[in-house]
């Protein structure tokens, strides 16, 4: 393979990366750290940057970018969203055992085993037996398992995928097309459960734009038409918010979020910023917020019904803010009302400093995955840090995900009591299986003398659990042809 010229410009890239990633490092951990600590974390990245330099000098991406580039860029990413420097040190080597004659063993020794674990998670299974299909599934389930160890794997596989899809364009149309598929159905949903929204969207914007790229085009072109209309309008709204703010003393900061394109996006264009535009404010405290919010509806009137208090009660996708909508001029305005605490939780999700995951619920739901019929059942994934807290009727305290319902909570309990389910009480009144279950919900499971297993059950059922038992069960009673 010929080696890639390295011009001017891309020592200078390459440069300014590798120092912003330091800088990042420094800023949110080095106060953690003993000044011995943080020479060796930082001795660490610099070694790795030399070795994956050195592994990636003769290979050049499809797009005849040097592919050091790559692995930099991730990096990059994950520095920006709170990844430590085991991390980061990772992302650096992903590829080095993937695609260059570097071992694992050989990163193990010189880097320790939390960086080896992480590498080995993000490198692709090798073996010669399995087609390319085979492989794929083995890696998704190496993926998971190590995961179970450490979350960071499938972190530091999002800004993977990200980076990938943002430089596809010199791939074949139909790999494409494989690749964006496949990260709707496998990784959109993971980043969804670790509380990563703002990662799933672009991840699912993308993967979209590559599917419909027409179609994204005509949104995008809408999208810059409507910034340039609004634009002095906008600034007008802020400069009215400040100045109500200010004189209350209260610091903010302004943050605007164009909606990433979907389907249901496009379609939504021609009614402008109501559906196209997010303005968000950024405070200090959860009192703040709510302040900023009555100086809001001081100026501009607010839209009835349109206000949603997230700030201590999560939405069902974890977004922390409070949300209302205004009519500001001949504009409706969405606003978000969050803290920068919350501003981090929103981004970065599970990476964020003092997001409250539970650990023990996705790990249970990972295993639950892998022993699903597929290499990853992403259907019924939920938010594992959005759960709720449901009671048995002697008060034992269950916690399933959110968009729980009957079901899950029979099969928590126990498999024969799932199978055996026949209607529950909530809260002292009948209901059917299918019924969802309410944070706080206190419920019964009436059971059936024999098996009342359905085939769509599978359609009422959100956790791994009760999905899997549904399914080995439905598959035994094929097998006895009954």
């Amino acid at each position: 393979m010929k080696k890639p010229e390295t011009h001017p410009h891309d020592t200078r890239l390459e440069n300014r990366l590798i120092n912003e990633i330091m800088e990042l490092l420094v800023t949110h951990f080095g106060g953690e750290l003993s000044t011995e600590g943080l020479d060796e974390c930082i001795e660490d990245f610099q070694s790795a940057v030399q070795i994956a330099r050195s592994a990636h000098a003769e290979q050049v991406r499809k797009s005849g970018e040097p592919y050091f580039f790559h692995p930099l860029r991730v990096a990059h990413h994950a520095a920006r969203h709170w990844m430590d420097f085991a991390s980061i040190t990772a992302a650096i080597l992903h590829d080095v055992v993937e695609d260059t004659p570097v071992t694992i063993d050989e990163v193990k020794g010189l880097f320790g085993a939390e960086v080896a674990l992480l590498v080995n998670g993000l490198t692709k299974v090798d073996d010669e037996r399995l087609n390319k299909e085979d492989l794929k599934i083995e890696t998704y389930r190496k993926q998971l398992l190590a995961a179970i160890d450490d979350v960071r794997v499938l972190c530091l596989k999002f800004w993977d995928r990200i980076d990938n899809l943002r430089t596809i364009s010199a791939l074949p149309p139909h790999k494409q097309a494989r690749i964006a598929e496949e990260t709707r159905k496998v990784y959109v949903p993971l980043a969804q459960h670790l509380g990563m929204g703002l990662v799933a969207d672009e991840l699912d914007a993308k993967s979209l734009e590559i599917l419909y790229p027409r179609r994204a085009e005509r949104y995008h072109r809408a999208v810059e038409e409507l910034k340039q209309e609004t634009e002095s309008q906008r600034r007008q709204i802020r400069s009215a918010i400040h100045h109500a703010t200010d004189q209350h003393k209260i610091p903010i900061s302004y943050k605007d979020r164009w909606r990433p394109f979907s389907i249901a996006a496009a379609r939504a264009t021609k009614r402008g910023l109501a559906t196209l535009y997010t303005h968000e404010i950024q405070v200090d405290r959860t009192m703040d917020a709510y302040l900023v919010l009555g100086l809001l509806h001081g100026l501009y009137p607010p839209i009835p019904g349109k206000l949603r208090d997230h700030l201590n009660a999560p939405s069902p996708f974890g977004y922390q803010a409070l949300k209302t909508s205004v009519q500001a001029g001949k504009h409706r305005l969405r606003v978000e009302i969050t803290t920068r605490k919350f501003a981090r939780f929103n981004e970065s999700g599970v990476l964020a400093p003092g997001f409250d995951f539970e650990t023990a619920n996705f790990q249970d739901l990972m295993r639950s995955l892998m022993e699903g019929e597929s290499a990853i059942d992403t259907e019924s994934l939920r938010l594992a840090s959005s759960s709720i807290r449901v009671f048995t009727p002697n008060g034992e305290q269950r916690i399933l995900p959110e968009g729980s319902g009957v079901l899950d909570f029979a099969f928590e309990i126990h498999e024969n009591l799932g199978l055996n389910a026949q209607r529950a009480r909530i809260n002292g009144k009948t209901r059917l299986l299918k019924s969802r279950l309410m944070d706080g919900d206190q419920v019964v499971i009436e059971k059936a003398d024999d098996p009342q297993v359905l085939p769509k059950w599978l359609e009422w059922a959100v956790t791994p659990r009760a999905r899997n038992a549904i399914r080995r069960y439905l598959r035994s009673k094929v097998r006895k042809g009954s």
